[in-house]
């Protein structure tokens, strides 16, 4: 389960910062440039949804995954400064957050420290 949960969770990560950086982009183009829309009205609908969707699996993940109380609000801080879920993600599976409570003996994520017992 934590190993889906893992997935989950960093698929929907990056997206949403993916997201974020689409919609600077387009701000960029209608404000800065000033190529009109720039596309914003739909990257801004399209943030906005992955924006919900990150919370709502964050808040799914935590348990699966064991996060303790700051690392699940550490997650869903990350949500609001640009392009930070993505830090997250990468912060979360450097410190083994992503591979759940029975870390490595279940197949977990550990893609960067040993396996628990090799």
């Amino acid at each position: 389960m934590s190993n889906k949960a893992a997935v989950l969770f960093r698929v929907v990560a990056v997206a949403e910062a993916l997201s974020w950086a689409g919609l600077l982009i387009g701000m960029f183009l209608k404000y800065v440039v000033e190529l009109g829309e720039g596309g914003v009205p739909v990257l801004g609908a399209v943030h906005g949804a992955m924006f919900v969707v990150y919370l709502v699996v964050t808040l799914g993940v935590a348990k699966p995954l064991g996060w303790t109380a700051g690392t699940t609000v550490t997650a869903l801080l990350a949500s609001i400064p640009p392009l930070f879920t993505w830090w997250f993600e990468t912060w979360a599976l450097r410190r083994g957050k992503l591979d759940g409570p029975q870390r490595s003996r279940q197949g977990g994520t550990a893609l960067f420290r040993e396996p628990v017992g090799a």
